[in-house]
């Protein structure tokens, strides 16, 4: 079998106020694995996230990763080295005044000379299509111009994981196909959260869902494509 990643279990997380968010929620990757998670807002989604990197904490239970149980601050400096995490709005991940200053900005942060950080993050918008982005203005970029330069951020601090929120929203058809093609292109493992069942079946090996608070593995979505004729197409039917 495959290394393991990361391990969650039995993780527990509430906001302040609320009900739980997560209840014994058990979730592991292995090396390879590219797995996709589609539930309704709320569901807990995007708070998993967040607690694999250690930008939040969990009210109970195990993260461990890398072979390592992580629990304070200093566990998680390692894992977010290793583990690129694309924020769901791209407002959140994209701070410089162009676009090669964000892009260099992890590098940078990573140890790299300057040198160096320019030329990785020159690589990385060349590999994702964005030649004579460099010196474009960060908050003047479109939305999904945004999207791309925000992967870009992660792919340029050369992650061995991705964790991908909702990197799909706001695109057009184009764009859309441009990222898919990047996604299958990249020898990385990663965990995909859409609501977009198209995107994710043409991106994820897996594709599992939340439900009280929890994966439910054994609930796996099977998307195909469901198409047919009929002789009477336009009288009413019905399919049983």
């Amino acid at each position: 079998m495959s290394p393991v990643i990361f391990n969650l279990s039995k993780i527990r997380y509430g906001y302040p106020g609320g009900p739980l968010v997560l209840n014994d929620l058990d979730f592991h990757l292995h090396a390879g694995d590219r797995i996709g998670l589609v539930a309704p807002n709320g569901s807990g989604k995007t708070t998993l996230f967040h607690i694999i990197m250690g930008l939040i904490k969990p009210l109970s239970g195990t993260v461990e990763a890398f072979g390592e149980v992580r629990e304070a601050e200093a566990d998680f400096v390692e894992v977010r080295r290793r583990i690129g995490l694309l924020f769901q709005d791209a407002d959140d991940q994209l701070f410089s005044p162009t676009v090669l200053e964000d892009v260099a900005f992890g590098p940078l942060n990573l140890g790299k000379s300057r040198e160096e950080a320019v030329a990785v993050a020159r690589k990385t918008l060349d590999f994702l299509g964005l030649n004579g982005f460099e010196d474009r203005v960060t908050y003047k970029l479109s939305g999904g111009e945004k999207r791309l330069v925000s992967l870009a951020t992660v792919l340029a601090m050369e992650p061995e994981v991705l964790l991908l929120d909702e990197p799909s929203t706001g695109l057009d058809s184009s764009t859309k196909d441009k990222l898919i093609d990047i996604l299958n292109g990249l020898a990385l493992s990663f965990v995909l959260i859409s609501h977009e069942f198209d995107f994710l079946s043409k991106t994820a090996g897996h594709i599992y869902t939340m439900d009280e608070g929890r994966i439910r593995f054994d609930q796996e979505l099977h998307i195909h494509t469901h198409e047919h004729a009929h002789l009477m197409g336009r009288q009413p039917h019905r399919h049983v």
